[in-house]
């Protein structure tokens, strides 16, 4: 169930706990007047089963109650009690296909602030997948996807995207945008100094790759894993069970792209570098439909009918 903690002002109190206290999926409601002192206003505590949470959440903003107060989302939670079981058993659809579009926009939010610590997991990941191109070995590129962090910005896009949040879609690319250039930076630089010190080879040969250069030739199949790694990866965030393993999917189709256009520039093998720009364009392309259309579709099939005064 979600947990929700609303600070209401007075002149709405009364109307919010005659819906919450009627409301299919609502239990426990609490009422302590006069408890919120910043903003002033009363508290309000109530449990809501998660298919019956976005519901409740958009009618509480309807009201305006965010405006002179605050709406808090604690989901999650566990709820032992016959009135929860009540709750959850009343709320149409199931709970753990149900979006709560507030904690997916604050997720969003959160995710496409461009800190230095995104840049240098970028980096770091882009010069692992460099390294795992340069020895031909497919376990340093899976590291490499281990480490890298584009999966959040490229989400909160979708989310974004989903919500028609435009400004808040640009920012998230653009964190992601600049997260691949300073990825491939990092890659042409770390390539370049490769060579100098001889840690790598002077000649670029792609017969010297043969489990790796698959990553300048963009085909159907890359296409396919990445609509499928969008896929996975929209599901996993809604449900809240986002992890490395996720990541690793969705990188799969960008680190090592990303990496190989440092590393093929650093050689001025510009048919591979344009071959690496393919793959990471359709990845992403492929990537963003994927996402946008997974949360139109999940959004449609778990939207319940409208109750009496929503």
């Amino acid at each position: 169930m979600v947990h929700l903690r609303v600070i209401v002002a007075g002149n709405l109190a009364d109307v919010v706990l005659d819906h919450l206290r009627t409301r299919p999926g609502v239990a426990h409601v609490v009422h302590l007047p006069g408890a919120a002192v910043a903003p002033v206003g009363d508290l309000v505590l109530c449990d809501v089963a998660r298919e019956a949470a976005n519901e409740v959440i958009e009618w509480l903003q309807r009201q305006g109650v965010h405006n002179s107060g605050a709406i808090s989302v604690d989901a999650g939670v566990t709820v032992v009690s016959d009135a929860a079981a009540q709750a959850d058993a009343e709320a149409p659809g199931e709970g753990g296909d149900a979006l709560i579009w507030e904690q997916l926009e604050a997720q969003a939010r959160s995710d496409s602030v461009p800190t230095t610590s995104f840049f240098v997991l970028m980096g770091i990941a882009s010069v692992i997948a460099s390294v795992g191109i340069l020895l031909d070995s497919p376990i340093l590129i899976v590291g490499a996807m281990v480490v890298g962090p584009e999966y959040g910005p490229l989400a909160a896009a979708c989310v974004a995207a989903a919500r028609r949040r435009w400004w808040a879609a640009a920012r998230a690319t653009a964190t992601l945008g600049n997260g691949l250039l300073v990825a491939a930076a990092a890659s042409l630089l770390a390539t370049l100094a490769f060579r100098a010190t001889g840690l790598a080879l002077d000649r670029y040969d792609l017969s010297d790759r043969e489990l790796t250069s698959f990553i300048s030739h963009p085909d159907g199949m890359a296409a396919v894993v990445a609509l499928l790694a969008g896929v996975v990866g929209m599901l996993s965030l809604t449900q809240s069970r986002s992890g490395a393993l996720v990541g690793v999917l969705v990188s799969v189709t960008t680190i090592p792209a990303v990496a190989n256009v440092g590393v093929a520039a650093a050689y001025r093998e510009w048919s591979e570098v344009g071959g690496a720009l393919l793959q990471l364009g359709v990845n992403l392309a492929a990537l963003a439909v994927a996402g946008v259309t997974t949360l139109a579709v999940q959004h449609r099939a778990t939207q319940p009918t409208p109750a009496a005064g929503i």
